[in-house]
């Protein structure tokens, strides 16, 4: 019988971006620049997604951002 980390390393998601990577991209319309978090898969119906440290904070409906979730699509990494 094998152990649960074998089965994840065999079968879990596979990360795209690592750590502190630099991406940018648009969210909601606007650029930004800033750090992966964190590349991740919650779920399958919503499928993966990357949590960002902005650089600069986003204001977007009356609200300030830090840090935001996107996904893949909409991010290429910052040459």
């Amino acid at each position: 019988m094998g152990r649960q980390s074998d089965w994840f390393i065999a079968n879990g998601y596979k990360h795209t971006y690592d750590l502190g990577d630099r991406i940018m991209g648009l969210w909601n319309g606007i650029p930004f620049v800033g750090s992966v978090g964190n590349d991740r898969l919650v779920n399958l119906i919503d499928g993966p997604e990357i949590t960002v440290h902005l650089d600069l904070p986003i204001r977007f409906e009356d609200k300030i951002h830090r840090i935001i979730i996107t996904k893949h699509e909409d991010v290429v990494r910052f040459k």
